[in-house]
């Protein structure tokens, strides 16, 4: 059974991001289960440090987008909203091209706060950077 709220489709997902960092950068969803999400992320000249390696801000944006949008459906939307409280992450190994994969499940689901891990790993399957992120849970007004 999904912990995810309506009737969730990667094409609804990837037609959330225009004009907005996730398209600047080249993020698509690719999966959803029952309790995680799937995106990857090219690794190019949107994506690059000055060194040509992926930049660790872009591991940052695709973690967040995906820990955001998991939060989010996990909440009744017409009542309460999901913001980041914290985000960290950890950069293991550089990729120079090709796309990053990021995963994420989460790790509690609480009425306040949810926190998630993203997993994001390379073309090879090798990790990449892993990170976790707080998100608060807000009531509307």
């Amino acid at each position: 059974m999904s912990i995810f709220n309506g009737e969730l489709t990667i094409d609804f997902l990837n037609k959330m991001g225009p004009k907005t960092m996730i398209s600047h950068l080249g993020i698509e969803f690719t999966a959803i289960g029952d309790d995680f999400i799937e995106a990857k992320m090219p690794v190019d000249d949107r994506t690059h440090q000055p060194l040509g390696l992926l930049h660790g801000g872009a591991s940052v944006v695709l973690a967040e987008t995906l820990g955001s949008v998991a939060a989010t459906f996990c909440v009744d939307m017409k009542t309460q909203y999901c913001v980041g409280l914290d985000i960290n992450a950890n950069h293991i190994k550089s990729v120079k091209s090709g796309f990053v994969y990021g995963i994420t499940k989460p790790l509690h689901i609480g009425k306040k706060t949810q926190v998630w891990e993203i997993r994001i790993t390379n073309e090879e399957k090798e990790l990449v950077c892993i990170s976790r992120i707080t998100m608060a849970v807000i009531d509307k007004r």
